[in-house]
Order: C-alpha cells, then sequence, then structure tokens
C-alpha cells in the first residue's frame, strides 16, 4: 500500500476508536435499535443526488442488512447491556481474521505468510487483551456474545464489498443505508414496544442529533467509504488488519473521554498489535539479482542460418566464432579436411 493509503486506513481506524465513546454517549440519550435506525437514515438522506450503484441489488440489501442490522445493532445492543466502550472496540477486531479467513475462502484471496504472521501475531494481542479485560471487570455473556457476532457480520460485509466490485464507495454506502432503518425499528418496535419508540423518535435532544449526525456522515459516510475505497483497490487481506489498531484508539478514548481505567496489560497488548501489523502492511523486500557472467553477456547472438557448402557434421559456421559473416570456401575445405581426418 502507498503511504499515504496507509494513512488513510490509520485515519479511519483512529476515527471508529472515538466512535466507541460517542456510541456510549448517544445511548445515554435514545435505545440503542432507535439510535443505530437514526444512524443510517441520515446516512441515506446523499442517496437522494447521488447515483445508484454500480453493484447489484443483491450486493447492495445484503450490505445493508449485514453492516447495518447485523453488525451494528449488535454493538449498540451490547454497549447498551454493559459492555465497555474500550472492550467492545477490542472484540469488534475479531472481526480482521475472520475476514482474512472469509476471503480465502469465498474470494480466493490468498495472504502471504508474512500477513498471516502478522494477523496471527495481532490476534494474539487481540486475544490477551480480551482475556486480561474480561477477568478485570465484570462484562456481562449477552454483550460479549453480541460482540462476536457483531465482528462476524462486519466480516461478511467486507467480503460483500469487495464480491461487489463497486466502483462508486460513497453511494453504495447511501444507497445500502436505505435497508437497516425499518428492520431495526421493527426488531425495536418487538424487543420494546412500539410506544416506547415512538416516544424516543419524538423526544430527540440536540446531543442525541449531534452523535446522530458523527455516527451518520463522519463514522459511516466518510469512513467507510475510504475503508470501502481501499478495500477495492488493495483487497480484504492488506486493508482489514489495518482495523486492528481500533481497540488502541478505543480505549485510549474510552480512557479519556469516559474515565475507564487503562492497564499495563493493554498497552504491552497493545504493542504485540502493532507488532504484527507492521508485518501486514510493511512491503516485502525487492530482492536483488546476483551479479554474473549470465548478467552480463547481453542477449544471445542471432543465429545465422548455415549456407550450403560451409557445414559438414552438422557443426554451423557460428559454432566456430564466426557470427555475422560466413566462412569462405577455402576455409570450410580446410574444416572438412580436418573432420574427416
Amino acid at each position: 500500500m502507498k503511504k499515504t493509503h496507509q494513512l488513510i486506513a490509520l485515519a479511519v481506524a483512529a476515527t471508529w476508536g472515538f466512535n466507541f465513546v460517542v456510541i456510549e454517549w448517544g445511548l445515554g440519550e435514545l435505545p440503542p435499535l432507535v439510535l443505530t435506525a437514526l444512524r443510517f437514515a441520515a446516512a441515506a438522506l446523499p442517496a437522494l443526488f447521488l447515483p445508484r450503484p454500480s453493484a447489484a441489488w443483491r450486493y447492495v440489501i445484503a450490505y445493508g442488512l449485514a453492516l447495518g442490522v447485523a453488525k451494528f445493532g449488535a454493538v449498540f445492543v451490547a454497549i447498551d447491556s454493559g459492555m465497555p466502550a474500550g472492550l467492545a472496540s477490542l472484540v469488534l477486531q475479531a472481526q480482521a481474521l475472520l475476514s482474512v479467513l472469509l476471503a480465502a475462502a469465498v474470494l480466493k484471496e490468498r495472504p502471504s505468510r508474512r500477513q498471516v504472521t502478522g494477523i496471527v501475531i495481532a490476534s494474539l494481542g487481540i486475544t490477551l487483551l480480551a482475556v486480561s479485560s474480561v477477568r478485570g471487570a465484570a462484562v456481562p455473556l449477552v454483550g460479549f456474545s453480541l460482540m462476536i457476532f457483531a465482528a462476524a457480520s462486519w466480516a461478511v460485509a467486507n467480503v460483500i464489498i469487495k464480491a461487489s466490485k463497486e466502483t462508486r464507495p460513497i453511494s453504495m454506502l447511501a444507497w445500502s443505508a436505505l435497508v437497516p432503518p425499518l428492520p431495526l425499528l421493527g426488531i425495536a418496535a418487538l424487543v420494546d414496544s412500539p410506544a416506547s419508540v415512538w416516544d424516543a423518535l419524538t423526544h430527540i435532544s440536540a446531543t442525541a442529533w449531534a452523535v446522530v449526525a458523527f455516527l451518520a456522515f463522519i463514522s459511516t459516510l466518510a469512513c467507510f467509504g475510504l475503508w470501502n475505497w481501499l478495500i477495492g483497490q488493495y483487497g480484504v487481506s492488506k486493508v482489514v488488519p489495518f482495523s486492528l489498531l481500533v481497540p488502541i484508539f478505543g480505549i485510549t478514548s474510552a480512557w479519556i473521554f469516559l474515565g475507564e481505567p487503562l492497564t499495563l496489560a493493554e498497552g504491552l497488548t497493545g504493542l504485540l498489535v502493532m507488532a504484527g501489523l507492521v508485518l501486514v502492511v510493511r512491503p516485502p523486500r525487492k530482492e536483488h539479482p546476483a551479479v554474473g557472467y549470465a548478467q552480463d553477456s547481453g542477449p544471445e547472438p542471432a543465429h545465422i542460418p548455415p549456407r550450403e557448402g560451409i557445414i559438414d557434421s552438422g557443426i554451423a559456421a557460428h559454432d566456430y566464432g564466426l557470427q555475422g559473416a560466413a566462412a569462405s570456401p577455402q576455409t570450410a575445405a580446410r574444416r572438412r579436411k580436418r573432420t574427416v581426418t
């Protein structure tokens, strides 16, 4: 990847890390599924003036369901159930390994050995950090399970966007954002009640609107637009590992803005994640060819067709170092005599 594109992926990861703090703020104002529905309703507004996606409609609908309903519906409900924002950002990154495995199975993308090693190292760091966090905090099992489900859903969404061969990433996001709101509001009405959903929609505070705006236009349209464009350029296995940085930014943001504790174990495992990511994104070393006779000898001399009367016993004139000039009849006669004797 170009360095500028690596910086874009880094900026997306930082924004998504801070996004978990914003979600926490929003859940103090609105129920989780209602907040998710409003996020995608707002993200769908640009569809009014954007051209339709170049991908087939089945990809647009599938992407909207996987990303909007499955992934973010699960994430918002998990955090609302008591999952710490920093830990949620961490567990969600199981999608990196799941995405690479799914892309290998479905899209036949084959990551290099170095990339696989980097992903394994970074995933080990994520696992150690998750185990450390779960032991040190009262993490609800439902919330943890929902985050694993969200990670799997994000992996599916990554593969869908690559398989779709979409050339208009912003259009894809805006038009696919039309899919989640109604299913999410329907589920919310079943889980809570239609009255509670209506009450939430008719009493939205200024803080809630600010959260919805950030989630829709920054986190969804801008970040996922860039993310999907990078996946289209480089493939799943080269881009998705950057998401392993999300928990580093997420845990740090939760520590700064929400007062969640930051431990030494989190710092050390964060370094492990960084080391794995370096292996994934570092370009391979260029192999310099060995210098030798074959390298310096230049192009092979062109074959000179033999003249009649010059060749004896299948030996061509150029085999005697006479390229570029035919042997004289006297020379040919002497060679015949030497060959016979």
